[in-house]
């Protein structure tokens, strides 16, 4: 190919890309314009028409608070436990029960369930066990998975394994501290637990004396083993002997610490969660009742908003839609 030639689809390469970015320009220009012209027709549109919008956020508003005043208050606390002699699983599918007849409104299976009259449980709506979820490497619980959502094969953020949260909805929040004890004797009384808690106690008592005896022992070899029958001997070689000795020494110095951590750990499981649940955190007894204004708000005022926004719409247009409904 001559150097001319060359020259040319270079030129006729440049054109066509300086083409391409002017056609760009213009496409990015356009949308733009119609962007601009498009939010000032509708703010235009809406200025016109500020009085049935503000109606509707003023209707919004006001059913609201009608619904406030008029429905039973609805009260949110939480209740964290730690469960010592079953699995996390187990515990929530045995909490759920309840909600279960919560969600039945089954009252006379509810009040045998937590030992409450049948008038007294007319005041829960709803109790529910949830996993608390650890969110990275420091395995600290960050929140609690009241969506049941959580990706279960997810490694970095887990479900912790040795304790949960209790929620529970009700109308009049005096009754937590009652509701409380009913659940943890909900819990405590279920006959599998309580064996299998047994159990646990029985082999953390067999634990602990096997641990006793083996730092006796060991405490005893390290004094004559490797104190006095080292001292009796005379090294050979030039004091290797005595060297060996004592590395061995610093061996058996590590194993009974390792005993010593390991009872120190059974000791607290039997003196500090010796039941099958411990509580961790209280019901708190909540500041301000959960649908309140605010919770019906922000379903209707929207809804109202949006419902004449459209009418409006529809009735600024209806030339045009009759026109098309002819046609079609």
């Amino acid at each position: 190919m001559s150097e001319t030639s060359q020259n040319k689809s270079n030129s006729s390469d440049e054109i066509d890309l300086l083409d391409l970015f002017r056609r760009m320009g213009r496409t990015i220009s356009h949308w733009a314009s119609a962007l601009g012209r498009s939010l000032l027709i509708s703010v235009v549109f809406l200025l016109r028409r500020w009085i049935p919008l503000g109606l509707s956020l003023a209707a919004g508003v006001g059913l609201s608070y009608f619904l406030k005043y008029t429905s039973e208050s609805s009260y949110t606390s939480d209740l964290v436990i730690r469960e010592n002699a079953v699995t996390n699983a187990d515990m929530i599918s045995y909490i759920n029960k309840l909600h279960n007849y919560c969600q039945e409104d089954n009252k006379p299976a509810l009040a045998g369930a937590l030992s409450f009259n049948t008038e007294a449980v007319r005041n829960i709506i709803d109790i529910n066990a949830y996993w608390i979820i650890a969110r990275g490497k420091e395995h600290v619980p960050d929140q609690v998975d009241y969506a049941n959502d959580h990706y279960v094969v997810d490694t970095v953020n887990i479900r912790m394994q040795d304790r949960l949260d209790i929620r529970v909805k009700i109308k009049s929040p005096q009754e937590l501290t009652l509701l409380q004890n009913a659940i943890i004797s909900y819990i405590n009384k279920d006959s599998l637990f309580q064996q299998r808690n047994r159990v646990r106690l029985r082999q953390n008592k067999e634990m602990l004396t096997r641990l006793n005896y083996d730092i006796l022992q060991l405490d005893s070899l390290q004094k004559v083993k490797y104190f006095e029958e080292t001292r009796s001997r005379k090294p050979s070689n030039g004091g290797q002997m005595i060297f060996l000795q004592e590395q061995k020494t610093q061996l058996v110095y590590t194993d009974i610490y390792n005993l010593y951590s390991r009872k120190q750990s059974l000791e607290s499981d039997r003196d500090l969660y010796k039941d099958i649940v411990t509580v961790l955190s209280d019901f708190n007894l909540p500041s301000k009742r959960e649908n309140g204004g605010l919770y019906y708000g922000k379903h209707f005022i929207p809804l109202f908003f949006v419902i004449t926004l459209l009418i409006l719409i529809v009735l600024a247009n209806r030339k045009k839609l009759k026109e098309v409904y002819n046609k079609y």
